[in-house]
């Protein structure tokens, strides 16, 4: 599933072809996804101007110049991809189809139609089902040591189910939990509650220092990712543990290699040697 680094790079993406511009028609090619979409869906958002384009937690947010914004998630196999004029090679995936006033289309494509949109009003976004109950943004000024501290105290839970639990950190999945951990030298295996105040400066500096460079590489793409250009993302190529069990671990030479262990039902991979 599409973590932080992946919504961000495509919500670039779109900001790029979308903000100034009118949508000159929202073309919706089928009734549902995971969820039914909003049945006027198209007449909402066609003839709109787009003002800003965002992302909250792995969400993409469309917001239009009458207050209305579009709420997206890509789900497990969901992409966007700009083309710079109608495309005449459509697929059966291809479920939601945004016509820019510049010629160019945004073709929303899911295979496994695990992904969601809805449509609500800036009034009522914070409170969205969606949204409501999400923890800080990482890469905000608001996050730091000190939020993780808070979230972490008397915390029985594992340091990694912490960081996966979206009240705590908004946008954080598996992959760059596994990597924020290793460059932070702690135990995913840790409790959450045992955490001392330098250890959270360490997690906070990695978290945000992972998160920075993936998303400078375009994310991370192990199936279905893709920017909206098309191209996939790279850093895949500078993970240090996550997918590398039994390789030599970057950073030390321990002899061990990575391990890779089960968390609630999520591989695991991390230097027993070096994260304690």
């Amino acid at each position: 599933m599409p973590e932080l680094p992946e919504v961000e790079t495509v919500c670039r993406g779109m900001a790029a072809a979308l903000e100034g511009h009118r949508l000159t028609r929202v073309e919706v090619r089928r009734p549902d996804l995971r969820f039914p979409l909003p049945p006027d869906l198209g007449e909402r958002m066609g003839g709109r101007q787009v003002v800003r384009v965002w992302r909250r937690a792995k969400y993409f947010q469309i917001g239009l110049d009458d207050n209305q914004v579009m709420l997206g998630h890509l789900g497990m196999s969901g992409r966007i991809v700009i083309s710079p004029a109608a495309p005449n090679d459509l697929g059966p995936h291809d479920h939601i189809l945004f016509h820019v006033d510049t010629g160019a289309v945004l073709r929303f494509t899911d295979p496994r139609r695990f992904g969601m949109v809805d449509i609500t009003d800036q009034t009522h976004l914070a409170s969205h089902k969606w949204l409501a109950g999400l923890g800080p943004e990482p890469l905000e000024a608001g996050f730091g040591p000190d939020t993780l501290l808070a979230a972490a105290a008397g915390r029985r839970t594992s340091l990694k189910a912490l960081l996966l639990d979206q009240q705590v950190v908004a946008g954080l999945g598996n992959i760059y939990v596994c990597e924020a951990l290793y460059h932070a030298r702690l135990d995913p295996r840790r409790e959450a509650g045992s955490l001392t105040p330098a250890e959270a400066k360490r997690l906070a500096k990695a978290i945000r220092s992972v998160l920075t460079r993936a998303i400078a590489a375009g994310g991370s793409s192990l199936r279905d990712h893709v920017q909206t250009n098309g191209e996939l993302g790279y850093f895949q190529h500078e993970w240090a543990v996550y997918g590398k069990e039994g390789e030599a671990c970057p950073a030390c030479t321990c002899g061990q290699g990575i391990s890779r262990i089960v968390q609630s039902n999520r591989s695991t991979f991390y230097c027993a040697h070096r994260q304690r």
